[in-house]
């Protein structure tokens, strides 16, 4: 079956709650542009060291820039550890 994009939105990242944290995310981005530690198109994520998730915030001293693949490389569960 394929993938209903559709419904996802409307059931989870159209959410209230995702929408502030793409904003957040959105805007450590900027911060960093603005630093120039990011580029646009360079390839990096922006990674928050302790995730917003658990309480991190967009201070620049959470923030640095990661390689895409060490950004995305673990499990996103409950029980996964960050490195």
């Amino acid at each position: 079956m394929p993938r209903n994009y559709r419904s996802e939105y409307d059931n989870y990242q159209g959410t209230s709650a995702q929408k502030k944290q793409r904003a957040k995310r959105n805007a450590a981005r900027r911060a960093m542009t603005a630093a120039g530690k990011a580029k646009k198109g360079d390839g990096k994520d922006v990674n928050h060291k302790k995730p917003l998730s658990k309480g991190g915030t967009n201070a620049r001293k959470n923030l640095n820039v990661v390689a895409a693949k060490k950004n995305r490389s673990f499990k996103r569960t409950r029980t996964a550890r960050m490195k």
